[in-house]
């Protein structure tokens, strides 16, 4: 089973990195979302800034889809992203916050529900993320936000 999801992770991986991201994020989203959410999510941390992004834009994607008929899981995949920012957790998922900022963006419901958390990680006087890399993805994602229409 191990060697079936590196093989996934690669793909998706490889899939990020493609020229024609429209048509990866295609392929993408054919795959199982259950399945293709944990290597996203784990490229999230890619040093590569390119693949970062786009890992956020396509959670983005396969989440909302996700919510359009299975809101509950949605959830759980949003507050895996916010556990993941949590120092607990045993360490940071550094795109977390554009990702969410992506679900919400395609999906009203989840943004109804999330957005003031996502808000919360830029106010000192809230969950404050005080690591600079963080508020940078923090400030993406709600500039973001801000421009969905």
């Amino acid at each position: 089973m191990e060697n079936s999801y590196r093989k996934l992770k690669k793909k998706v991986y490889n899939l990020l990195g493609q020229d024609d991201f429209t048509e990866a994020v295609k392929e993408i989203s054919r795959l199982p979302a259950r399945k293709v959410i944990n290597p996203l999510i784990s490229s999230l941390c890619s040093v590569d800034e390119k693949i970062k992004r786009r890992a956020a834009v396509a959670i983005g994607i396969v989440v909302a889809n996700l919510a359009d008929h299975d809101i509950e899981s949605a959830r759980v995949i949003m507050r895996r992203l916010m556990w993941n920012l949590n120092d607990e957790s045993g360490g940071i998922c550094w795109g977390a916050p554009e990702a969410m900022a992506e679900i919400m963006v395609r999906n009203n419901k989840i943004a109804d529900e999330y957005r003031k958390i996502l808000i919360s990680y830029s106010d000192s006087t809230g969950n404050y993320l005080e690591h600079e890399g963080l508020q940078k993805s923090v400030r993406r994602g709600l500039e973001r936000l801000a421009c969905k229409k």
